[in-house]
């Protein structure tokens, strides 16, 4: 009698649960216009990916990402469905690096996206910020103290402030890693996860030989073209779960931040 009387209370509970989550959800608006959010549940969750758009940048393009994105169906022209296609580098938007991008025989050996440990994409992490107009250099990344034992790190630089991913021209005095700072970082903390807030975690002028600190040990994952705007400094629970593209050296990736 007592379990019965459990499970009558148990629905009841479920259903009241359902009405209210109706309420607070109210109905589908009529006006037709989507709501497209940044930060849910009062600044709980904060989404730290990038809309895919024609104005974003893209690496060395004065013309942002033009049209990536075409409808290859069209309901209009008679189609059943409305079926988009795109066409457009692994490296765009947010994204992360995969070992192959900058070490060939990573590349041949098939460490690609779908290789990553989602256990490092996935946990508590650190955003700080990078003093303005800086690289990150050794000195900068000693400046930062961050904790030992801290095993992701987001890195807001001059480039949110600058709002760069904003703009659809690429612009090469984006703030990064500096060789030295990427050396410091891997000699001298626990860090398996860099994010940082353009198209490259890397300084431009030296971006090939920073990636291959950072991806020579094919332990530590950067990620690359967060939105970092409009976050406070600390930890947070972070989550990135890139696509599985099997035989791709990169992968587009949504972010969040969930406080």
């Amino acid at each position: 009698m007592t379990r019965s009387v459990n499970f009558s209370l148990l629905a009841s509970a479920l259903i009241l649960s359902s009405l209210l989550v109706v309420a607070v959800a109210g109905k589908p608006s009529d006006d037709l216009k989507p709501i497209r959010r940044e930060i849910y549940e009062g600044g709980k969750i904060f989404d730290i990916s990038h809309r895919y758009t024609p104005e974003m940048p893209a690496w060395e393009s004065t013309q942002g990402m033009v049209n990536f994105l075409r409808l290859a169906a069209s309901m209009k022209n008679g189609s059943f469905a409305n079926v988009s296609e795109m066409k457009l580098s692994v490296h765009s938007g947010t994204h992360i690096d995969a070992p192959g991008h900058f070490i060939d025989k990573y590349y041949d050996a098939g460490f690609d996206s779908d290789s990553l440990d989602l256990r490092t994409l996935n946990g508590p992490a650190l955003l700080v910020d990078v003093p303005r107009d800086k690289n990150i250099t050794a000195e900068v990344m000693e400046s930062l103290q961050i904790p030992k034992g801290v095993r992701r790190v987001l890195f807001r630089t001059v480039n949110t402030d600058k709002r760069l991913m904003f703009k659809k021209e690429f612009d090469s005095s984006f703030a990064g890693f500096m060789t030295d700072g990427a050396k410091w970082l891997v000699e001298n903390t626990d860090i398996k996860l860099v994010g940082l807030d353009y198209l490259s975690f890397a300084a431009f002028e030296e971006s090939p030989a920073t990636h291959k600190v950072i991806l020579a040990g094919r332990d530590i994952i950067p990620v690359e073209a967060l939105k970092l705007d409009d976050v406070e400094v600390g930890m947070y629970s972070l989550h990135c779960l890139p696509l599985r593209l099997v035989g791709a050296e990169g992968a587009p990736t949504r972010c969040i931040l969930i406080k």
